[in-house]
């Protein structure tokens, strides 16, 4: 009888650590309380002239036209969602080009030295534009990836993947502000606790290399994205590591993007890589 009674209490016992684990797993589930990013709504495969996409966007008031540029061409993509049509615009010559925003009526685009390039929205409607302008060594030397536009405050957000800081330790945020001219200027800087990054993944150390981020406007926080970690990291409006995600490899080969439509919708787009295609992936707003 007593055999059965402790038989009992340690099944009890493994069922109750079971449902808490079950919870526990469940609750990590969605990242930011808001997004299954391993359970995508849709994944669009791009056609080939997209292989090397890297950065997306969107018009502030639209959810079915993305915005990508991809590393090899000084060229704007213009994607529709819905019938998956392509037209292009070249605002500059080649170059290592890896992030697109739409700031005061501009677009902005981010090449991997810092270097960016404006020039007016309205001239997306053409092939080619002769209105770019080009501001260089505005940043101190580094590789960039990742470029943010705060479209109310008028600022662009620069994210460096790798910089002199030891990328074990700190992450620099460059702050620029933008005229309604399309010139841009660097205002200030804000760092991001890697130790903080590793701790909240579960790793002793981490050496982040982040490809993209984008901003949420209700919560008023960042996702971080990183192509080489697997992992976006959600910050505080001050950048304050709040929570990581890991992204199955399976479905993201090589994450360079990271934008959010007018819905809320999170979308990353992947390099081709070693894949059959480039992708960029819809995973709904859940509320």
């Amino acid at each position: 009888m007593k055999g059965l009674c402790n038989y009992i209490l340690f099944s009890l016992s493994v069922l109750i650590a079971c449902g808490q684990q079950a919870q526990t797993n469940n609750a990590q589930s969605l990242f930011a309380g808001h997004y299954d990013v391993n359970k995508p709504q849709k994944v669009f495969n791009m056609p080939k002239e997209l292989d090397e996409i890297s950065g997306i966007t969107f018009h502030p008031k639209t959810s079915n036209i993305i915005y990508a540029e991809q590393d090899e061409e000084g060229k704007v993509f213009v994607y529709d969602l819905n019938d998956g049509s392509v037209r292009k615009i070249k605002f500059a010559g080649k170059g290592d080009y890896e992030d697109i925003q739409l700031l005061n009526n501009y677009i902005v685009m981010l090449r991997s030295d810092g270097a960016l390039y404006t020039f007016p929205f309205n001239d997306m409607n053409a092939e080619e534009t002769d209105n770019t302008k080009e501001f260089r060594h505005i940043l101190p030397g580094g590789e960039y990836e990742g470029l943010y536009a705060d479209n109310p405050a008028s600022k662009l957000y620069v994210l460096c993947k790798s910089c002199k800081e030891k990328q074990d330790k700190t992450t620099t945020v460059y702050i620029l502000s933008m005229d309604n001219n399309g010139n841009v200027k660097l205002e200030s800087n804000a760092t991001i606790n890697v130790k903080a990054i590793a701790e909240k993944a579960g790793l002793k150390k981490l050496n982040f290399r982040s490809s993209a981020l984008t901003k949420t406007q209700d919560a008023n926080e960042w996702f971080i994205l990183s192509s080489v970690n697997k992992l976006i990291v959600r910050t505080s409006a001050d950048f304050t590591v709040k929570e990581t995600y890991k992204l199955e490899a399976s479905l993201y080969n090589q994450p360079e993007g990271i934008a959010l439509d007018a819905a809320n919708n999170l979308y990353i787009s992947n390099e081709k890589g070693n894949s059959q295609s480039a992708t960029i992936i819809k995973i709904p707003y859940r509320r």
